[in-house]
């Protein structure tokens, strides 16, 4: 809600905002009503949020094998060949 429209306008600019209990009341919040709507929105971002946990630890690892790869550069235990670089 700190970025809600209806109460960014009630800011002037100039001084402390105070919001009164009348202007919350006077708010509208927009949900949904049906059961079955909520709980289809719930699935989604519960599933969005298992794919965002997923794809952090891929790059958990995939930084992981990028830094094991540039310690053995650095160390010389793996060295990388002049001129075989297709371009």
């Amino acid at each position: 809600m700190n970025r809600h429209k209806y109460f960014l306008a009630l800011d002037d600019g100039v001084t402390q905002t105070h919001i009164l209990n009348g202007d919350i009341a006077a708010c509208q919040l927009f949900a949904p009503v049906k059961r079955e709507e909520q709980t289809a929105i719930a699935t989604i971002l519960s599933d969005m949020d298992t794919e965002i946990q997923a794809l952090e630890q891929r790059l958990g690892k995939t930084r992981q094998i990028k830094q094991g790869m540039m310690q053995e550069l650095m160390t010389g235990k793996t060295r990388l060949l002049q001129g075989t670089v297709n371009t």
